[in-house]
């Protein structure tokens, strides 16, 4: 029986071919292998593609958020533990960037699509609230229009998480995430629909203070070398990685095309009624789907040869490391029946209608126990 991975990498960079080695071997043979020509013309690149005028390419995910939030924070004087509302389902890195920060992650429930609920932003904003952290969960886009409106009104910074969503949209219009909030972070690892191979993250704004602030910091807090005018850090995106990132840019909307014909496959044809498909719009980073016994569908799943995995089996208040944080007496219901249900099925641009086909039958065959 031949195993449908969850993802398979090897495939997707295969398809890439011959145009990766041959942006590697350019880089190669220039003999600039930071801060040079791939990452300048990758930050405009992708400044252009998210509607954007400024892009800092950095070393990941979690240090374009943590390096955005201290960049704003050391701007506009915000003191450490001031508060940043995230939602209680996502990835972990959204609550460690405010913590790295100096600041405390204030926890709002999402809604049944696993989004930031805008309804609920306003009963947890007080006088030391600062900013509005919204993530584009498994590559949708959040109700940034509501969102916003929030943060108008108590005059919040918004920094879109959008580490799963590259090349997503306002459903109907065509500004991309990224374009949506004060500023938005990205992730390159390699499972992303914009995967690097290796570690890669940006920050993309249309406030040049902002992103010149993002910048210095991630080198070593210093605007010309050996300058160092701030406390910063080392976090690039290398050469490789950004010339990696131009070749496969030039195809992610092809690709996130590719994605929403096997979710609308996935949504029309499993008909299984102890499955709930996600019926949002999306660019499909994920396809999770939702059962009352997630762990005897993925071993029905696993027996059938289809690998999965779980996103996420632990809402954010639930962690360990974030105890500290949890207000004594909230609660985040949404938050935990999705970390208790959720299951992710394959889905990527190189899945062949067999597999997908696989897939669905699989599905529908699942009998609960």
């Amino acid at each position: 029986m031949q195993t449908i991975k969850f993802l398979d990498l090897q495939r997707i960079t295969a398809s890439f071919e011959p145009k990766l080695t041959t942006a590697v071997h350019k880089v190669l043979d220039s003999g600039w292998y930071l801060h040079g020509q791939e990452t300048r013309l990758f930050e405009e690149e992708f400044a252009a593609f998210c509607h954007v005028s400024e892009c800092i390419g950095v070393a990941n995910g979690l240090d374009a958020l943590y390096l955005t939030l201290q960049a704003k924070k050391d701007l506009c004087s915000w003191n450490d533990g001031d508060e940043v509302i995230v939602p209680a389902m996502t990835f972990i890195a959204t609550a460690q960037a405010v913590v790295r920060a100096g600041l405390t992650p204030i926890f709002v429930d999402v809604t049944e699509n696993a989004l930031l609920s805008p309804s609920l932003i306003e009963s947890v904003i007080t006088s030391r609230t600062r900013a509005i952290v919204p993530v584009h969960l498994y590559g949708q886009t959040c109700d940034m229009d509501a969102i916003m409106k929030v943060a108008d009104k108590y005059g919040l910074f918004v920094l879109e998480d959008a580490a799963q969503a590259h090349g997503g949209r306002v459903e109907g219009h065509t500004q991309r995430v990224g374009s949506l909030g004060h500023a938005a972070a990205f992730s390159f690892y390699p499972g992303k629909n914009l995967g690097a191979l290796g570690d890669g993250g940006a920050v993309v704004s249309h406030d040049k203070i902002l992103a010149e602030r993002v910048r210095s910091l991630a080198n070593y807090g210093a605007k010309e070398k050996y300058n160092h005018e701030y406390a910063g850090c080392n976090s690039r995106l290398d050469e490789i990685q950004a010339a990696i990132l131009r070749v496969k840019l030039f195809r992610l909307d092809a690709d996130n095309d590719k994605r929403r014909q096997i979710a609308d496959l996935y949504r029309k044809i499993i008909t299984n009624p102890a499955v709930k498909c996600l019926q949002h719009d999306s660019v499909y980073h994920i396809f999770p789907v939702f059962t009352a016994n997630r762990e005897a569908l993925h071993q029905h799943l696993t027996e059938h040869g289809i690998q999965t995995l779980v996103h996420y089996p632990l809402a954010i208040h639930e962690q360990p490391c974030m105890q500290d944080y949890v207000v004594p007496g909230t609660s985040f219901p949404m938050a935990v029946k999705i970390a208790r249900t959720e299951l992710s099925l394959p889905i990527s641009p190189v899945m062949t209608d067999d597999e997908v086909s696989a897939v669905i039958n699989a599905v529908n065959s699942y009998t609960p126990l």
